[in-house]
């Protein structure tokens, strides 16, 4: 079952990203031209001021004083010069840096009293509201858009979560109403046997039985997962492993099949006891699908160097791709059957407790899984 909250989340910041990416773009230019406007726009106010300073000349030039009235502003720096290009007067701002920025406009004057050829006007500028507008606006825009997407995502999804739930409810009910009943067919299986030794009809009965069981167990360790808190507990892997050999006996009679079992005594592991027979149960289903008729599987349990190492051989077709069988839904070979979830939950369980997974598959030596429980797991 999808992670509602993580999917809508990741979803969101993903179409997010790709949107805000385009918007970068156009935000961009659109910054550069309004950079270009402000900078036109000091410019036409340079322009104003530098013809009010011309005023100012003429009117001196055609009058009869002998004062002249500079039109003064702090926010602008003058330059007046004659025709050597020596200055005759300035209003030079010290404060100003190299790297400051400033617009200037620079203009030839006709002839006057008092001697000015040149008038040159600059001012600092600064893009620090325009960056700032751009800030806001970008931070205003991608709350927009990441609230806009998740709303959008989240409404969309709702159908499906709805469903999911619906399946999630029919699921946990079916699997109960299919315990009782396997459990009871099972065990009068169990009974007819004892009652009529070697009948074919009820071997093969029971073995059908026990494939089912262990794909219901499959569902429902599925199913749990998510919800259930699997407590780890102090197990006796060797009694524990033998126990499960045993109800896997019956199944390799039909191919003819043999348990070659090396286990050591008294290992014990602290882990839960449902995932840890999830393990064993799928290692051993699948090496009895997956084996030549008339071959044996060998079945390990020891301890090296403090570590627990469990491994399974049997010997059939070699394995292609040792890292594509753990993908839910992948079956190496279609006609064997199954539902291509047993590894997938095998390789869950491993990451969770960090348990080492090894897979070998070689003509000679036939197909390996090993499984290391490292000292600390």
């Amino acid at each position: 079952m999808i992670d509602n909250k993580n999917f809508i989340l990741k979803t969101t910041l993903f179409y997010s990203f790709i949107f805000l990416i385009f918007l970068g773009f156009v935000g961009y230019f659109n910054l550069n031209l309004e950079i270009e406007s402000y900078k036109n726009e000091q410019k036409n106010k340079l322009i104003d001021y530098s013809q009010k300073i011309q005023r100012a000349i003429y009117d001196f030039t055609s009058s009869k004083s002998d004062r002249f009235i500079m039109p003064k502003s702090f926010q602008y720096n003058v330059e007046l010069k004659n025709n050597f290009q020596e200055v005759i007067y300035q209003t030079k701002n010290n404060s100003i840096k190299q790297d400051d920025t400033t617009v200037d406009v620079e203009l030839e004057l006709a002839q006057n009293r008092l001697g000015i050829k040149y008038l040159k006007i600059s001012k600092i500028v600064s893009y620090d509201r325009l960056y700032l507008k751009f800030l806001m606006l970008t931070i205003y825009i991608s709350l927009f858009v990441f609230i806009s997407i998740f709303l959008i995502i989240k409404s969309s999804i709702y159908p499906y979560k709805k469903a999911n739930e619906f399946l999630d409810a029919f699921f946990n009910d079916a699997m109960h109403e299919l315990k009782t009943p396997l459990g009871i067919i099972q065990l009068n299986l169990e009974i007819l046997q004892e009652n009529q030794p070697n009948t074919k009809e009820i071997s093969r009965s029971i073995n059908g039985v026990k494939n089912l069981l262990l794909v219901y167990q499959d569902i429902e360790y599925l199913i749990k997962y998510k919800h259930v808190k699997f407590t780890k507990e102090h197990v006796d892997f060797s009694i524990f492993l033998k126990q499960r050999l045993s109800q896997f006996e019956s199944l390799t009679q039909p191919k003819k099949l043999a348990f070659q079992v090396d286990i050591e005594k008294h290992i014990e592991i602290k882990i839960n006891r449902t995932q840890l027979q999830r393990i064993i149960d799928n290692t051993l289903s699948n090496s009895l699908k997956y084996s030549y008729p008339h071959t044996y599987i060998v079945v390990k349990l020891y301890k090296k160097d403090e570590n627990i190492i469990y491994s399974i051989q049997n010997y059939g077709d070699i394995i292609k791709d040792t890292k594509t069988i753990f993908n839910r839904y992948y079956k190496e070979n279609s006609i064997k059957g199954g539902f291509g979830i047993g590894l997938n939950i095998v390789k869950n369980i491993c990451e969770l407790h960090n348990i080492q997974v090894d897979v070998n598959s070689t003509k000679k030596d036939g197909n390996i899984f090993q499984f290391t429980f490292l000292k600390n797991t």
